[in-house]
């Protein structure tokens, strides 16, 4: 069989650039919705020409990592390649497909954290959730979709399961933007409050099938409250 040939040339500066950039990215040096640095900034910083950086960046944005908006400078759209690939077809998807993919990983997540979770773990989890019942006491919608994020997450990561966290954090945008999006009513919120309860208490007491139920009945009030059961 014939073999493929090295390439003889070393990378390119603005390939070497884009790695770099890449990087950055997966690190969290640019965290994910936050605007880059002006084209000036990363010039002097970086000590490259203009026509180097703008190959890189076009290359990113290309990859889908950033997004450039007209009159407001670039932004990251995603920690990574496989993160913008996911992202955009949950986005694209129908609603009820992604609640249904979102209970399928909710309900192994929450099992798996009640039987593996860490005390430290249980501390950040009654944390966050002491945080969301505040914010839905003050109504504060945005800030209660936040938190119900990172609790979600926490959660994921309290399974102990280090791929389904991977998936999870590059489906997490699409997975959880619906909560901020339903118009809900205090009794709706109350009831949501009451279920993350129900699901911190089953992880506590290590009750698998207990925590696998609470978190099936979280994402049942979300397509419930949209109107959507089908």
């Amino acid at each position: 069989m014939k073999r493929i040939d090295a390439p003889r040339r070393s990378a390119s500066l603005a390939s070497q650039l884009v790695d770099s950039l890449r990087s950055h990215i997966e690190e969290g040096g640019w965290a994910v919705g936050t605007r880059i640095p002006s084209e000036q900034a990363l010039m002097e910083e970086l000590g490259v020409g203009r026509s180097t950086l703008r190959e890189a960046i076009g290359a990113l944005v290309h990859l889908g990592l950033l997004e450039a908006r007209m009159g407001d400078g670039t932004y990251v759209r995603a920690s990574s390649e496989l993160q913008s690939v996911m992202v955009r077809r949950a986005s694209s998807a129908q609603r009820n497909d992604v609640l249904e993919l979102r209970t399928v990983l909710e309900e192994f997540a929450s099992k798996a954290a009640a039987l593996r979770r860490s005390e430290d773990q249980l501390v950040q989890l009654r944390e966050l959730l002491a945080d969301a019942e505040t914010a839905c006491e003050s109504e504060d919608l945005a800030a209660a979709k936040d938190v119900d994020a990172l609790f979600h997450r926490a959660v994921v990561r309290a399974s102990g399961n280090d791929l389904l966290m991977e998936v999870y954090d590059h489906l997490g945008t699409a997975l959880t933007a619906t909560v901020g999006e339903l118009p809900w009513d205090a009794a709706a919120a109350q009831e949501h409050a009451g279920l993350h309860r129900r699901l911190v208490e089953a992880i506590e007491v290590r009750d698998g099938d207990g925590a696998r139920a609470a978190a099936a009945a979280i994402v049942q009030l979300t397509r419930d409250t949209d109107g959507d059961s089908s």
